[in-house]
C-alpha cells in the first residue's frame, strides 16, 4: 500500500538511530493519493522551510508519481515541542 511505503521511506530517512523523531501521516480526502506527512526530525536543524521539503521529496521519491497530492511540515523537535505546549 503506498500509504505503507511513504511511511517507511520517510521514517529511514528522518528518524534518527536513536529513535529521534517522528513521522505522522494522514490520508486527506479529494481525488487520488492524498497525503498530509507531518516529520519531526532533528535533521532539519539550521536547513530552511524550502530545504526541509526538498529533503523530504528527496526521500519519498518515485513514490511522488502516485501521490495527487502531498502537504508537508518539516519540523524540528524543538519547534514542535514549542508548538505542542501553545
Amino acid at each position: 500500500m503506498l500509504e505503507e511505503e511513504l511511511t517507511q521511506r520517510l521514517e529511514q530517512a528522518f528518524v534518527t538511530q536513536g529513535g529521534q523523531g517522528a513521522v505522522v501521516i494522514k490520508p486527506l480526502e479529494g481525488c487520488g493519493d492524498s497525503f498530509s506527512v507531518e516529520v519531526v526530525s532533528e535533521l532539519f536543524e539550521g536547513a530552511k522551510r524550502l530545504q526541509r521539503h526538498k529533503m523530504v521529496n528527496e526521500a519519498v521519491g518515485d513514490l511522488m508519481d502516485g501521490i495527487h497530492a502531498l502537504s508537508i511540515t518539516a519540523k524540528t523537535p524543538a519547534e514542535s515541542t514549542a508548538s505542542e505546549q501553545q
